[in-house]
């Protein structure tokens, strides 16, 4: 797992042919807007997290976000566990993203 700035996440992402955008924030929270083309699977869901985690391609780049960053964070760490190779945080979180954002 590593953090990433916004800077490095962007560019990273825009290089990267395996990526994979995971947005862990709440329905309430992705009504604000979302980070384009990427899956929301909420955190808080516990083990549905886990079981929904479970079903992803583990050789994939997952670009992992959240409002702040903190709950992406343990969404890394609990993907690390699972076995998932390249798991990236988003610094800061939605709320600072300052790239596009769709509906």
């Amino acid at each position: 797992m590593a953090d990433l700035s916004q800077e490095d996440w962007t560019a990273q992402l825009e290089q990267d042919e395996n990526a994979f955008i995971l947005d862990v924030r709440t329905d309430d929270e992705v009504a604000d807007g979302i980070i384009p083309n990427s899956k929301q699977i909420d955190i808080y869901l516990g083990q549905g997290f886990i079981d929904e985690l479970e079903k992803l391609d583990k050789s994939k780049n997952y670009y992992v976000y959240c409002r702040s960053g903190n709950r992406s964070g343990q969404a890394c760490a609990i993907m690390d566990s699972l076995g998932f190779q390249n798991a990236y945080n988003l610094e800061g979180g939605f709320m600072n993203w300052e790239g596009e954002v769709a509906q």
